[in-house]
């Protein structure tokens, strides 16, 4: 191979590279199109969604220590999220799912959706998550906003939300 057909071929790979890492950085700032199973056992998908209002994805494990106590504190405001779409998404068992939502009533509440993405990963691997809770809010567009790993600050959350639900506050 000659030196002029490498340098073509390095840089078309470059371009190829850098291309592919742009789409993949601005896809990772929109909602990922993600499909979780209920407890009901039929599939949601992210286009379900009502694209009118903030939406914000939780993503849990109902046996995390953490994951509960952050759950526990979350609904202990759940009025704040009103105006919300709230995705609940685990990877666990859809009868752990279900135990879930049974202890926090979660049926009562229109504007909560809960799922398991099982094995597949797609939102551990969408957000690049090192540990959960996680969390990401996003507007009514579906452009995030923010989002948060591990330790979640619930307050700083819900004032991200009242600027979005309320911007000329």
């Amino acid at each position: 191979m000659n030196l002029n057909k490498f340098c073509f071929l390095f840089a078309a790979i470059l371009c190829l590279c850098i291309f592919s890492f742009s789409e993949t950085q601005a896809q990772s700032n929109k909602l990922p199109p993600f499909r979780i199973m209920q407890s009901n056992g039929k599939v949601f998908k992210a286009e379900d969604l009502p694209f009118e209002k903030p939406i914000l994805i939780i993503y849990f494990s109902p046996d995390c220590d953490d994951c509960v106590k952050f759950m526990d504190s979350l609904f202990k405001r759940i009025d704040a999220f009103n105006g919300t779409s709230v995705v609940l998404i685990t990877y666990l068992s859809i009868g752990e799912l279900t135990e879930f939502t049974n202890k926090y009533k979660i049926n009562n509440f229109r504007n909560i959706y809960t799922g398991t993405e099982g094995s597949t990963n797609f939102i551990k691997n969408y957000y690049k998550m090192d540990g959960i809770p996680f969390a990401a809010l996003y507007d009514k567009n579906g452009s995030i906003i923010s989002s948060y790993c591990k330790n979640i600050p619930l307050n700083n959350m819900i004032a991200s939300l009242k600027k979005l639900l309320h911007p000329n506050l």
